[in-house]
């Protein structure tokens, strides 16, 4: 039982330092590399033709990080219609991230957001950019450049407090009255939208 219990205990602590020993997506090198094995075995069955390309060869490099953190962060903020900011250094973006208003500053951690509705607020000295957001994700890379992608976007100070008002009790009406799981589900959605943008503006 106790030789059991020694090659168990042996077999999870390899098991769980080649889990640790796993490199980050930091230290995976910029430029993508070829699958030797894979080229060699292709070779060794079809001799005259060439290797099949794999997604990674159609890449390009991955920026290298720097060495020291940068005092900007460059944001690109892409709508499906539109480019709303390309290449833009600012000094902080705050985006409505599902679990919560998260801060971004350069240097952040690589990380990979989902947006809800909220505010998206870009700090560039002491103007503050204000936009709503519908949804969408946030990719923060370790070279400190954010790249965030929205289903749709308006400038905060472009929205009519009574329009917002009145959908959202026309979206209340409807939830109140459905009667199928779709129109709940569409009404719910009208209710969740007009009501962020509510609070967006009353603050």
């Amino acid at each position: 039982m106790f030789r059991q219990a020694s090659r168990l205990l042996a077999r999870t602590t390899t098991a769980t330092t080649s889990r640790r020993s796993r490199a980050f997506s930091t230290d995976v090198p910029a430029t993508p590399a070829q699958d030797s094995n894979f080229i060699e075995s292709w070779r060794k069955v079809v001799p005259n033709l060439d290797p099949p390309k794999t997604p990674s060869s159609f890449m390009t490099p991955r920026p290298a990080t720097p060495s020291s953190i940068p005092f900007k962060i460059t944001v690109n903020f892409v709508l499906p219609y539109a480019s709303e900011l390309s290449a833009k250094e600012v000094d902080m973006v705050i985006v409505p991230a599902t679990t919560g208003q998260m801060g971004v500053l350069p240097g952040h951690v690589p990380t990979i957001a989902e947006l809800k509705p909220g505010i998206l607020s870009v700090h560039e000295g002491n103007d503050v950019t204000k936009y709503f957001l519908s949804s969408g994700f946030a990719l923060i890379h370790a070279n400190s450049v954010a790249d965030i992608i929205a289903v749709e976007a308006v400038p905060l100070d472009h929205i009519d407090p009574a329009l917002v008002q009145k959908g959202l009790a026309e979206f209340t009406q409807k939830l109140s009255s459905a009667t199928t799981d779709l129109e709940k589900a569409e009404a719910q959605i009208g209710v969740d939208i007009h009501s962020a943008m509510n609070f967006a503006i009353t603050g």
